[in-house]
């Protein structure tokens, strides 16, 4: 009578077990995970290959955005897809899903006098500079300086870079 007992017993114990592993590989597989269209909330370090970190927001408030919807560049935005909550995950960004190549034609040769001076004696390469074109605030930095120029280039300072990005997903928002 008692191998009776113990043989239900064990019976009932497999059957939880069975339960218990079904109820967990169905919720990691309904898991949710993000896909285009999503809002999701980001921390993440940006850095170059050789690892100088050129931003980040850990610490701060999350980075929110719609993913697919072109507020990032485009390595970033779609590295996220397939992540899930709290998950972390590293990703290279080549410049074509970046900032772009360097574009040569973002040099521009401004004469010295657009500076409001009359010599070249207190520009400085490295400066920051900007400029109003077509109604748009441009950013650029003096990158040479002649004579009777100087010239600024309006290039991404992350442009011709290949970017590396430590991602954690720290929220998902179904539209």
């Amino acid at each position: 009578m008692n191998f009776g007992r113990y043989a239900i017993l064990a019976i009932v114990v497999v059957v939880i077990m069975a339960a218990v592993g079904i109820l967990f590989f169905v919720s990691a597989a309904n898991a949710e995970v993000v896909k285009a269209g999503d809002n999701v909330s980001v921390y993440y370090t940006g850095s170059f290959t050789n690892g100088t970190v050129f931003g980040s927001n850990v610490g701060q408030a999350p980075l929110n955005f719609t993913v697919g919807a072109g507020q990032l560049i485009p390595g970033f935005d779609f590295g996220v897809v397939g992540m899930r909550l709290d998950q972390n995950k590293t990703i290279t960004v080549t410049p074509q899903e970046g900032y772009g190549e360097v574009n040569s034609s973002l040099f521009v040769s401004v004469p010295v006098n657009a500076f409001g001076v009359n010599s070249t004696a207190n520009i400085i390469i490295g400066t920051p500079v900007t400029r109003i074109a077509n109604g748009i605030q441009e950013h650029g930095v003096i990158a040479a300086v002649g004579s009777n120029d100087v010239t600024v280039n309006f290039n991404s300072p992350l442009a011709g870079h290949t970017l590396v990005f430590k991602i954690e997903v720290v929220a998902i928002h179904k539209p």
